[in-house]
């Protein structure tokens, strides 16, 4: 179980090189405002109304139920239709399904993501995670795609992907990781689903299970059209109350810490995190999710352990950063950028300092 080679190359950056490059990074990725916005777009456009959430329960089931489930009700026809198209396109072949409209089923996933649990309001939190995704997304073998990146406000330690490059991580996530490296690592484990396509196998491969057969059967009177949707609906329920194959994980683990590497950051903050999820019990409720959808974190280590072996001991060791500190350099360093910015001429012919 090697790590792929191609995220090996060399162009592992040194801490002053990725610290410029997060600062530069506006110039280059979504702001985040853009970003919110179109993640806006995603709930008029692809999902259902939303109901109250419920009191959060303790199985992990339930956790899912109350962070997604008001996003499964059956919609109109016009959003069924769209969700018969998708349906039809994951019982082909995944070598039929191209990018865009790959993308166009991550845009649905995406909405049901978002259907009960709202974007986090902290700005400065969004336009960080959504920078420090879009740095290390460009590292990967596929940094063509959307790649957007976002926050959810839930208190759960959590972190979903969906097909064609869209990637969310909870409030809670973000503030246990002990620094930068373990959030990267993170990143770089979901970024790794997208490029694989592990998520859109595992939806194809259950809607070819005979899913579409129930669809079919359960059509009354022009009922076929809510059926359809709330069936493409449950599809991503299923997906991520289940999560992935055991062998999808183990593979998100192995080129996720390579790609860590890549991008200028620890590889072994990916290990952290699991050695902080191996002490967790599954009947905490902040961590009862994210156990229930993968393999034993133990079991994970020793696998990680298998394939990294020494040959990544050369690019550990960094300085740790936490997540407050990077953002406060950031924050300075705008700051500093907007202080630093040319006076204007009004058309009253007054100096007046460039707009912010």
């Amino acid at each position: 179980m090697n790590l792929p080679h191609f995220l090996l190359r060399p162009a592992w950056l040194p801490p002053l090189a990725l610290a410029a490059g997060l600062a530069c990074m506006p110039a280059h990725a979504q702001d985040a405002g853009k970003a919110l916005n179109l993640l806006g777009s995603f709930l008029r456009q692809a999902a259902p109304a939303q109901a109250p959430a419920p009191a959060q329960p303790a199985s992990p089931g339930g956790l899912l139920e109350n962070m997604l489930g008001a996003s499964f009700a059956p919609a109109g026809a016009g959003q069924a239709s769209r969700a018969g198209d998708l349906i039809g396109l994951l019982s082909q072949s995944l070598e039929q399904i191209d990018e865009p409209k790959e993308i166009e089923i991550g845009r649905q996933l995406a909405a049901v993501l978002l259907g009960s649990k709202p974007l986090h309001p902290d700005m400065a939190l969004q336009r960080y995670v959504n920078q420090l995704g879009r740095w290390i997304s460009l590292q990967s073998s596929r940094p063509q795609l959307p790649w957007t990146f976002a926050v959810l406000d839930d208190a759960g330690f959590n972190a979903f992907a969906a097909p064609g490059g869209y990637v969310f991580v909870t409030k809670g996530l973000v503030e246990r990781v002990a620094d930068e490296a373990e959030l990267a690592g993170i990143l770089a484990h979901e970024i790794t689903h997208v490029t694989a396509r592990h998520h859109l196998q595992a939806i194809a491969k259950t809607a070819r299970a005979g899913l579409l057969t129930r669809v079919i059967g359960s059509q009354v009177k022009g009922e076929l059209a809510g059926a359809v949707s709330a069936q493409f609906l449950n599809l991503g329920r299923d997906l991520y109350s289940r999560g992935l194959d055991q062998t999808d994980e183990f593979d998100a683990d192995r080129s996720g810490v390579a790609l860590a590497a890549r991008a200028g950051f620890d590889p072994y903050g990916l290990v952290a995190v699991l050695q902080q999820l191996r002490t967790a019990t599954p009947d905490n409720p902040l961590f009862a999710l994210s156990l229930s959808t993968h393999p034993p974190a133990q079991q994970r280590l020793d696998l990680l352990e298998q394939a990294m072996g020494n040959r990544m001991d050369g690019l550990s060791g960094q300085s740790a950063i936490t997540v407050a500190q990077r953002m406060e350099r950031l924050a300075a360093a705008r700051t500093a950028s907007r202080a630093d910015a040319p006076a204007v001429t009004s058309p009253t012919g007054r100096r007046v300092p460039a707009k912010k």
